[in-house]
């Protein structure tokens, strides 16, 4: 195990390219609780700030040996981390015109007939995305959604840890987004 303060940045990088777990471990116990309360100062959002520097610290460890820091590793970490927020907020603001436009759209009014129909052929795309689901992630998600179980109780029926829900939860998500948007876009 190595010593959070015996080594270097510049030390940890090396070791980091080179696959030592340590060194990474390291590099995330020294930075996560800083680059944490910067992400959650501008996202004001406890999970969207932690899940953030998961995927972030997910990426250093996949990606380490590309690794190219040309200044110091905090510099490195809190630019990933400001263009990382940058992403979730632009992403947040097209959420938002979106669900504006459908608000718009749905106050004045359009046909209830055609409305009907659209809204039956999405629910039978969004039930063939899911049965299109891993079997496992399947099951957690329907107890999630249709069942409307919290992340622990599915952990308790499912003897699974509550992170594992929530990841395979997430993930459901991810892949049900892609899958329907890909089905939308073919349907029109």
């Amino acid at each position: 195990m190595l010593a959070d303060t015996a080594l270097s940045d510049v030390e940890l990088i090396s070791l980091l390219k080179q696959g030592n777990a340590a060194a990474y471990t390291v590099v995330y116990n020294r930075y996560f609780e800083e680059l944490y309360l910067h992400a959650y100062n501008r996202l004001r959002d406890k999970e969207e700030a932690q899940d953030l520097l998961h995927e972030l610290f997910a990426t250093i460890w996949n990606k380490r040996a590309e690794l190219q820091i040309k200044s110091s590793l905090a510099a490195y970490l809190y630019t990933a981390v400001r263009n990382r927020v940058m992403d979730v907020i632009a992403h947040q603001q097209v959420e938002t015109k979106y669900i504006s436009s459908l608000q718009y759209f749905m106050s004045h009014g359009y046909c209830v007939t055609d409305h009907q129909v659209r809204e039956r052929q999405l629910a039978a795309l969004i039930e063939k995305g899911i049965k299109d689901l891993p079997p496992k992630m399947r099951e957690i998600f329907e107890l999630s959604r249709k069942h409307e179980m919290s992340h622990k109780e599915i952990a308790v029926q499912l003897n699974l840890s509550e992170q594992t829900v929530r990841t395979q939860v997430k993930n459901a998500l991810k892949i049900l987004r892609v899958r329907l948007g890909m089905m939308l876009v073919l349907s029109l």
